[in-house]
């Protein structure tokens, strides 16, 4: 905190804290915050009460000047926007309860306007990281060059500072809960059994699993179903961390792991998963995708394709004006990325010669899963700052505090489809799903 202030910046400080104690009235709040010359709002605040802490009173003048998501990324990054005893979730429930046009009916115009001119001359201050960014705009013409590179800046971050918050197994994808109170571990080894299960694994068959990860689940399924396993990745530090793993597990007769592009991949499999891959891929690419996918896949073969997915009206309001959160996991987070809507992925698996058999939605599913390596990544976060720093620590806690919110409040969804490449006759499924939740 900075020492005591006088002249313009006390009185600028005085109408902040006026402001602040008018609005946390008029909106009920029962969190408070914190200025940077120590004082609180209200002033007799606990000390181990919830509040939101303003570093400096550049934070004000930012935020004034351009109220955006890129403004409270950069200033929660760099912690001049912080949390007193508390995190993200503990604001879940604590929205305000008047309407946006009630708020702007009551509210004191006069002392908010008089607030906000003192401010308008206040510097910004910094640091802003990232703003060398904010520019950004990733490619998503599917070229092998442009998937490589929107891999290797999400997933090439370092396999140390994924272990702070993954399971032992490394599995970066949805896990599945046959009880909300299982841990983590449990979770992803049932998610792995289940996409096993699904796809009707069996000794012999050969199983390709696109964007591989860390290589979780073709060692499952080589190690408890005898299937011979290629999995492919683009991500350089994973590509490194499942070969090794083939190998500390004895696999190498079971499992190949490939550093290459799922395009150029030849030969025919009898079973292919994708997990958590396609939202990668891009909306204009995913004919090629689907093309690629039946190529692959020999008559009859089963296809198991697990994908977040937009509801159809929010698909439709995203292309005539992309919210800006989106914009912001696009840039900081995930480079190329994009979501289509269930129906969407449906249809194109008709469309290009597959027949549906099943879709399970797994929304409450990610919800727990992204809140889990939330709390994860937090406790660990002393760690993860060694390893990617602090900007990216608090960076990556933000994103994955909005995703797990994003899935509770049903604003996005996931999905497990399972299809095979049409024959005419029996699809060899059996009668009912008894055998998928033994």
């Amino acid at each position: 905190m900075n020492g005591p202030t006088s002249g313009k910046a006390a009185r600028r400080l005085e109408g902040f804290r006026r402001l602040l104690a008018h609005i946390r009235e008029l909106l009920s709040l029962d969190f408070g915050f914190v200025l940077w010359d120590g004082s609180a709002v209200p002033a007799d605040l606990p000390s181990n009460a919830l509040a939101i802490v303003f570093a400096d009173e550049g934070v004000v003048a930012a935020i004034l000047r351009r109220p955006n998501v890129d403004t409270l990324l950069n200033l929660w990054v760099t912690a001049r926007i912080d949390i007193r005893n508390g995190g993200i979730f503990d604001f879940l429930g604590r929205e305000p309860k008047l309407r946006t046009k009630e708020i702007r009916s009551r509210l004191n115009k006069g002392l908010a306007l008089t607030t906000a001119l003192k401010f308008m001359v206040v510097p910004r201050g910094g640091p802003w990281p990232l703003e060398v960014i904010r520019g950004h705009r990733a490619r998503k013409d599917g070229s092998e060059e442009t998937n490589r590179e929107n891999v290797h800046y999400h997933y090439d971050l370092s396999n140390a500072f994924y272990a702070l918050f993954l399971d032992p197994e490394m599995v970066y994808s949805c896990a599945y809960f046959r009880d909300w109170n299982n841990d983590l571990a449990t979770a992803q080894y049932d998610k792995l059994d289940m996409i096993c299960r699904k796809l009707r694994l069996q000794p012999g068959d050969r199983l390709l699993d696109i964007g591989c990860g860390w290589g979780a689940l073709v060692c499952h399924a080589a190690k408890h179903y005898g299937v011979n396993a290629v999995g492919v990745t683009l991500a350089e530090e994973q590509f490194a961390y499942a070969k090794e793993k083939v190998y500390r597990l004895g696999l190498e007769n079971k499992v190949t792991i490939e550093l290459r592009d799922y395009s150029l991949i030849e030969g025919g499999f009898e079973k292919i998963a994708s997990i958590g891959m396609f939202e990668h891929v891009g909306v204009a690419n995913h004919p090629a995708y689907f093309q690629t996918i039946h190529r692959l896949l020999k008559p009859g073969g089963f296809y198991l394709h697990h994908s977040i997915a937009l509801r159809s009206a929010a698909y439709e309001r995203r292309n005539k004006k992309k919210p800006k959160a989106a914009t912001a996991i696009g840039r900081y987070i995930f480079p190329g990325g994009e979501l289509d809507h269930l129906g969407m992925s449906i249809a194109n698996l008709e469309r290009y010669g597959f027949e549906v058999h099943d879709v399970e939605a797994w929304r409450e599913h990610y919800a727990r899963t992204t809140r889990l390596w939330h709390d994860s990544l937090s406790a660990n976060r002393a760690a993860a700052g060694r390893e990617v720093g602090a900007v990216n620590t608090r960076l990556w806690i933000a994103y994955l505090a909005a995703a797990s919110i994003g899935f509770t409040r049903n604003s996005v969804g996931i999905f497990q489809t399972l299809a095979s490449k049409r024959v005419r006759g029996p699809s060899g499924l059996p009668p009912s799903r008894e055998q998928l939740y033994r």
